[in-house]
């Protein structure tokens, strides 16, 4: 996978040279990092860009881009089996901020009320073991939390401290990092009781025209206030406050996904004189829980003050810099075939390095309980709002408490959902799938290795098992977890997570983590990237991409097509669309349109009604590895060009059952058909086995029956879709489309 991974990103660099910036490149909409990245920081390194912030319980991440908007993880600067470390929700590291200095890269960061650094000679490590840092005589508080580090032009550096309500400063250090004893007491700047800016929190400092400016959140309910000074020091009458960063008086902020900015980076400034802020905010009501997402502004100065855009909902003109071949930032796929566990992995908590390993089998992560009642949880971040996870995991549980699986925690892990091997109060081995009260199981009869996938539609997550990865059984029904999204955590300040997990006394083994497999329907509502489209409510009460017109376009970011250790292979693609026009065409591209790799075209034709969403495929040039994949509308109508539910690729595998129907379908009838979930069935033989799947191959419902029929009728609830339905003799097997609607 790997191979085929950086080919395609190399020659989308070289196209990107050849042709200039790709049209999906020019603009973003936020957020560019999904997912929990609170208090983060922003550092600017010749052309290189670096980001990180507060992890809390979860192990920290430092992210690398070269344009701002495309981000990859390339590093853990504390280890998790750090002693210092906690394992407690809300514990771990709070604040994070990368810097170079003489030569070194540095990371700063508050464990506990105590501020330590780690540095390392190359962003990727390896890191230092913490060193923690003096508090300087000249200060009556602690270092605090929440800091970050200002370089100075004639390369002095400063910790940017915050401390309580009431304790703001400037420490001078020197090469060791290290208080000198030069301090700037900013206690002036919120005094006790009347605390004007609420907490006055997550200073960060940078120089611009040469004036020093002083930015600071007021808490993290909102608000990012502005001060700046042309000289260094703590006399009050020296700084002059702004007030708002952001441009609270934007028309579109009342309506905005992303609302209340605060903890702001410090701004950066590229070569092209334009500037540009990083912050984190939590998305409105029922996304909070996903946690504070890495959103980027632009930021305008207007006679010497900063104006930062609000993080509306629209496409913002991007930095004109290379992405350098980097992905959009959302979980990748793993085989662990590597010896070093990538840095898009957290563990949650103070974990032993003895109870994980990418070494005992080769091309399997070996998990181990922490303890008997203490769970072993290795995570990603949880971002998106439609997605499919599959692992695949051999447990060989002893107990009921023996459990390996998937699983999305919640930011103050007291809940989770989770789809599992494990064993039942009766001594059988089992899967289940579980959320609170909500549990179904299975017996497994697959054997000790399983594979397990998770979907999630918006707020309802699907579980499915299967002994290949290819042919999936449902089990149970879908579960609503509104509970976990909307939650408000203003208490351990983390975001909900995804990963893998294992529990009780035995080992787990998992030979692979797919995100975004490319044959699960992928909603297009859900784009991670998009220019010029918007989601719509359809009659039926879901939602699809709307506003389509010509040369607009969608990101479905990290799809994974398969590779050796995946081995699927794609064949086509379709696309559930309506249009009342004379339509238009998709173009399907991996990893940037025009410079990319086109695969495939697909026409839409009139439907008679935007609610009549009918199948349009395409065959699929040959795909392996993950990539993102971007979808271009073009058509001649100057108008809405159609609407588009849901895209999804097909495996090469999946192909023979539709072939199959076309030789058998006169020996199979199904009525009515469209139908509301109640199917008649008859058929021209004896038939003992009925099975129902999408057109990816994965089972959804089947029976055996005791004695063999020539008819059947069936009541169901399926979703509304197109399914392909098999009846199976002692000789004879004979199959059929079938429309629920």
């Amino acid at each position: 996978m790997k191979k085929h991974t950086h080919f395609y990103f190399l020659l989308l660099i070289i196209c990107q040279l050849s042709f200039g910036q790709s049209p999906a490149f020019k603009t973003y909409m936020n957020p560019v990092i999904p997912g929990d990245h609170p208090d983060c920081t922003i550092t600017k390194v010749g052309n290189d860009f670096y980001t990180t912030g507060s992890s809390f319980n979860p192990t920290p991440v430092i992210y690398h881009s070269t344009d701002l908007v495309h981000w990859e993880a390339i590093s853990q600067p504390v280890s998790a089996a750090w002693s210092t470390y906690a394992d407690a929700a809300g514990g771990g590291c709070w604040g994070g901020h990368l810097v170079y200095y003489n030569s070194k890269y540095w990371d700063f960061f508050s464990r506990s009320n105590t501020m330590y650094y780690v540095n390392a000679d190359n962003p990727k490590g390896p890191w230092s073991t913490p060193v923690k840092i003096n508090n300087p005589s000249q200060l009556s508080y602690g270092l605090g939390y929440d800091n970050s580090i200002f370089i100075d032009d004639n390369n002095k550096w400063y910790l940017v401290v915050k401390n309580g309500q009431a304790n703001n400063g400037i420490v001078e250090l020197n090469n060791s990092a290290q208080p000198t004893g030069t301090v700037f007491n900013l206690s002036w700047l919120n005094p006790s009781p009347s605390y004007p800016y609420s907490w006055a929190e997550g200073p960060v400092m940078w120089k611009y025209n040469g004036y020093y400016y002083y930015s600071f959140a007021r808490d993290v309910g909102g608000g990012q206030k502005v001060m700046r000074s042309q000289t260094l020091t703590a006399t009050q009458s020296a700084w002059e406050i702004f007030g708002d960063l952001f441009n609270e008086n934007d028309p579109d902020k009342s309506t905005s996904l992303f609302s209340s900015p605060n903890h702001a980076s410090s701004v950066i400034m590229l070569s092209d004189s334009s500037s540009w802020v990083m912050h984190p905010v939590y998305a409105r009501d029922e996304w909070k829980a996903q946690g504070r997402q890495g959103l980027l502004n632009q930021v305008k100065y207007q006679n010497g003050r900063p104006i930062a855009d609000y993080p509306v909902d629209k496409a913002f003109s991007a930095p004109k810099l290379s992405s350098s071949g980097i992905p959009w930032m959302v979980p990748k796929s793993d085989f662990f075939n590597s010896t070093i566990l990538n840095p898009e992995w957290s563990f949650i908590g103070y974990t032993l390095a003895n109870t994980w390993s990418l070494s005992d089998r080769s091309g399997w992560l070996r998990l181990t309980p922490k303890s008997s009642t203490k769970a072993n949880t290795l995570v990603k971040n949880d971002g998106e709002h439609n997605y499919s996870l599959i692992t695949k995991v051999d447990l060989i549980p002893l107990s009921k408490s023996d459990e390996a699986g998937l699983r999305i925690i919640r930011g103050d892990e007291t809940t989770s959902i989770k789809l599992y091997s494990t064993m039942n109060a009766a001594g059988k081995k089992t899967i289940a799938f579980a959320f609170g009260s909500s549990v179904f199981e299975v017996e497994n009869t697959i054997g000790t290795v399983v594979w397990l996938k998770m979907v999630r539609e918006n707020h309802t997550l699907s579980g499915y098992y299967s002994s290949n990865g290819q042919n999936w059984t449902q089990l149970g029904s879908g579960i609503d977890i509104s509970t976990i999204d909307a939650y408000s955590d203003y208490s351990t300040w983390a975001g909900s997570r995804q990963g893998l997990y294992v529990a009780g006394s035995q080992v787990a083994y998992f030979d692979s983590y797919i995100y975004r497999d490319a044959y699960t329907t992928i909603l297009a509502e859900c784009p991670a990237n998009q220019y010029g489209t918007t989601s719509t409510i359809t009659t039926d009460g879901g939602k699809c991409l709307s506003s389509i017109h010509n040369d607009d376009w969608a990101l479905f970011a990290g799809v994974e097509f398969g590779n050796n250790d995946y081995s699927l292979k794609v064949d086509s693609v379709q696309f559930s669309a309506s249009c009342t026009s004379v339509g238009g065409k998709i173009e399907v591209w991996l990893d940037s349109i025009d410079t990319g790799k086109k695969i495939a075209d697909c026409v839409i034709d009139n439907t008679s009604s935007l609610s009549n969403f009918k199948i349009f495929k395409a065959k699929v040039d040959l795909v392996t590895g993950n990539h993102d994949v971007y979808i271009k509308f073009t058509g001649t109508y100057a108008g809405e060009l159609f609407q588009l539910k849901s895209l999804q690729f097909i495996n090469k595998s999946s192909t023979s059952l539709l072939s199959e129907i076309k030789d058998s379908i006169c020996h199979l009838r199904v009525y009515p058909n469209p139908s509301n979930n109640q199917l008649n069935i008859r058929s021209d033989f004896d038939f003992k086995t009925i099975e129902i799947c999408n057109l990816d191959g994965s089972t959804l419902y089947s029976e055996t029956i005791s004695n063999t029929v020539k008819s059947k009728t069936l009541q169901l609830q399926l979703p509304k879709g197109i399914y392909l339905i098999k009846v199976t003799g002692v000789k004879d097997s004979a199959s059929s489309k079938i429309m629920i609607k």
